[in-house]
């Protein structure tokens, strides 16, 4: 059975307003969800790196890598700490991104949006992205948030389970 309505530019103009609201009330996992591309800088030699990129990519993150041989003079040039710098930094929505961070924390990150200049954690421990060794339980962590002169603990987490 086919229904045939009339278009006109009143009944156009609210269905229109009806799918806005629908989708709006619907909340942020109703349409597709779009990320901004993430950069990547790493040593070429270093596995885990790639291993990371993987997850990254998996959560859906469009991703450039960049190799460089000396990766240190980059963090420091981002306002990496020292005490935070581990084997890859991304760069992302105006955040930098230190070391086997979830991508679960980089999008708590955007959607939070805080005066920062990122979020790190130094460590490869088992269970975190792209350090997973099978038959091993995930160890816990701690991912700082990070701007000039200050850090604090952003989140933690057991292998990719915040806790």
């Amino acid at each position: 059975m086919q229904i045939d309505i009339p278009l006109s530019r009143r009944g156009l103009f609210i269905g229109t307003a009806q799918a806005f609201a629908a989708i709006a009330l619907a909340g942020p996992g109703a349409a597709a969800e779009v990320l901004p591309k993430m950069t990547v800088t790493r040593d070429p030699n270093c596995g885990c790196c790639g291993n990371w990129v993987k997850h990254i990519k998996a959560a859906g993150f469009p991703i450039d890598v960049v190799e460089i041989d000396d990766v240190m003079p980059f963090k420091a040039k981002l306002g990496v700490p020292e005490a935070l710098m581990s084997c890859h930094t991304a760069e992302i929505g105006g955040y930098v991104i230190e070391g086997h961070v979830p991508a679960e924390a980089v999008k708590r990150l955007l959607v939070e949006r805080p005066k920062a200049i990122g979020i790190a954690f130094p460590g490869m421990p088992i269970g975190s992205p792209g350090m997973e060794v099978p038959g091993q339980a995930p160890q816990s962590y701690e991912i700082a948030i990070f701007s000039a002169g200050k850090q604090h603990v952003f989140a933690r987490y057991r292998g990719l389970q915040q806790v």
